[in-house]
């Protein structure tokens, strides 16, 4: 067993750019916590792994390939590997647990 204490609180420093921290690597696995600040933009790119994000605290709007929705802490989100996404509208500090699996 392993506690992932870090996982989801960290937030960006004002002024900072987007964050993203990995706080667990395993066989078929990653776990990180990616943070986008108030007017911040989300400058991803699609990504070779199925995704889930767990939005912890904060509130945007995400924008993919197959459709779009407001989300807000509680909101779970699954992105198939290669589609196209992105946060728009943050207007409150966002912070998301990630996880990729297969690891990225």
């Amino acid at each position: 067993m392993q506690i992932l204490r870090a996982a989801g609180h960290f937030a960006v420093p004002e002024g900072e750019p987007n964050q993203y921290r990995e706080h667990l690597r395993a066989t078929g696995l990653s776990i990180g916590t990616y943070c986008i600040p108030v007017g911040g933009k989300d400058g991803q790119d699609p990504h070779t792994a199925d995704e889930v994000y767990v939005v912890l605290r904060g509130r945007a709007r995400l924008v993919a390939a197959s459709g779009e929705a407001e989300v807000h802490p509680g909101s779970v989100i699954f992105l198939p590997a290669g589609e196209e996404h992105q946060f728009t509208d943050v207007s409150d500090d966002l912070s998301v647990l990630v996880v990729f699996g297969p690891s990225s």
